[in-house]
Parts: C-alpha cells; structure tokens; sequence
C-alpha cells in the first residue's frame, strides 16, 4: 500500500503562495503519521484544549530563508502549545535518527558548527 499524500495550501497574508504535496511514512512511522494525516484533514474534531484538531488557519511561526519553516502548532501558534490526535504528546517515531540528534548537538540556530563534522566512510548498501 502506498504511503499517504497531504497537501498545505499556502497564503502569504492573503494571497495564495501555492500548494505544499508531502509523502507521509506510514510504512516506517505509523502514529506520527496518521496524526499529522489527522490534523491536515480535521476528520477529528475539537481537541481537549476546545481547539480544532487541524492545521487550517495556523502559521508558520519561525521561517528561516533557505533552510526551513516550522509551524503546526494548532494550540498557541508559536512553538510552545500543541495537541496531537493521540493527546497532548506521543512517544517519538524517529527511528534511526540517534545520529542526527549527535552531530545536531554542535549545531547552533545560525547554522554554524562548534566542530567539523565529517563523512568518515559513505558507499552503497545492498
């Protein structure tokens, strides 16, 4: 079965800046998955914070040029509030990602690194 597609209709203020298409991998991580699923299409109604369990008419609160823009938060519009389709949270499904989490660490929010961080070996696996 294939992997689930949403879509986010942008605005900037109120003029259409286009559609958003995203892959979702249902395949690998299920409940994060369906919630982000859940809250694109709203099929869940009201949340237990009287809010509705949907992106619609949410911002993108943080936008940093050529890099990433972070939004979804359906609670209090600006990083610190959030519900899920499951409750307030849910256990994380970033399997694979202990990497990722290390070499973040010498990261910081202007995007430099405090240490190199190197491609020791790379190939193709099979």
């Amino acid at each position: 079965m294939a992997n689930p597609r949403v879509f986010l209709d942008l605005n900037i203020g109120c003029e259409p800046a286009g559609r958003i298409v995203i892959e979702l991998f249902s395949d690998s991580t299920p409940k994060t998955a369906e919630n982000f699923r859940a809250l694109c299409t709203g099929e869940k109604g009201i949340g237990k914070n009287g809010k509705p369990l949907h992106y619609k008419g949410t911002t993108f609160h943080r936008v940093i040029p050529r890099s990433m823009f972070i939004g979804g938060d359906i609670i209090e519009g600006n990083e610190l509030g959030g519900e899920s389709i499951y409750g307030d949270s849910f256990a994380d499904e970033n399997f694979g990602f202990d990497v990722m989490k290390v070499v973040q660490k010498v990261g910081s929010i202007a995007g430099f690194t405090s240490k190199l961080v190197i491609v020791a070996n790379c190939g193709q696996l099979s």
